[in-house]
């Protein structure tokens, strides 16, 4: 089995062909599907997707892109939201300084905010960090100093450094499409020194294809690709991989079921 701890299954690119879209990801081997948030106010539309597929469960949480526009959600409001059974994760919430489409200052404030919620419940915090490595360090070893708290800096792209001051805090780092680029090979480096028990696999769809389909939407099902090539990278097999990965992620996002009762 393998994983696909990171999609967005209700972005419009998948509205019209979603039941082929997990049927396709099932075919493959992928044994779950976390489809994350990026607006509370679009948790309807998250929710209403898990209850058609039993094997697909979501988070709650605002993007850095949108922080402005949700700070009036707080830390307890997550927390109440979370108490959704199929609401497994926090965020995904961060700092993206790439595009800088919200305020700088709101992007620290609503993630200190969700680092907050996923203290408090002991769901995975999804960290989205792009090109704010330092800022991202700073905060996360700030917080840690009032209280642990779970978290996976998802499609990782930043620097070795991040990567292992996050690994010290007890984070997980997961990659995506990128992995498989062939100009990424400082990225592959870090993949290759990381702890075995700290890594994840993602697709980010539909966003980030494997370098074999560049140019096309991904989806769920491409999550074989990247896996193939971090085991390349890690000098191991890809059922080696596969096993670790998913035990990776049955450890960190613990509300998701390792066996979904079959329907009756």
């Amino acid at each position: 089995m393998l994983i696909d701890s990171h999609c967005h299954l209700d972005f419009p690119d998948f509205a019209n062909e979603l039941e082929d879209v997990v049927n396709r990801a099932r075919s493959a081997g992928i044994g779950r599907m976390v489809t994350i948030s990026t607006r509370v106010r679009k948790l309807e539309g998250l929710l209403a997707i898990t209850e058609r597929f039993d094997d697909v469960f979501c988070s709650v949480g605002t993007h850095p892109h949108h922080a402005h526009e949700e700070l009036d959600i707080s830390a307890a409001d997550l927390v109440v939201h979370a108490r959704h059974p199929k609401i497994v994760a926090i965020g995904e919430a961060g700092l993206d300084y790439h595009y800088d489409n919200s305020p700088r200052d709101a992007q620290e404030q609503g993630f200190r905010a969700h680092i907050a919620a996923a203290r408090e419940t002991g769901l995975p915090l999804v960290i989205h960090s792009r090109e704010a490595d330092d800022d991202m360090a700073r905060i996360l070893e700030e917080e840690t100093g009032k209280g642990t708290f779970p978290a996976v800096l998802h499609c990782f792209t930043g620097g070795r450094d991040l990567a292992m001051r996050a690994v010290a805090l007890g984070h997980y780092v997961s990659f995506t499409g990128i992995l498989t680029f062939k100009n990424s090979g400082a990225l592959r480096d870090i993949a290759a020194a990381l702890p075995a028990d700290r890594i994840l696999v993602e697709t980010d769809a539909p966003y980030l294809a494997p370098a074999t389909r560049r140019g096309k939407r991904n989806e769920p099902s491409f999550v074989v690709e990247t896996a193939r090539v971090l085991a390349e990278t890690r000098g191991v097999s890809e059922t080696d991989i596969a096993n670790q990965t998913t035990d990776n992620f049955f450890r960190l996002f613990y509300k998701v079921p390792r066996e979904i009762p079959a329907e009756v």
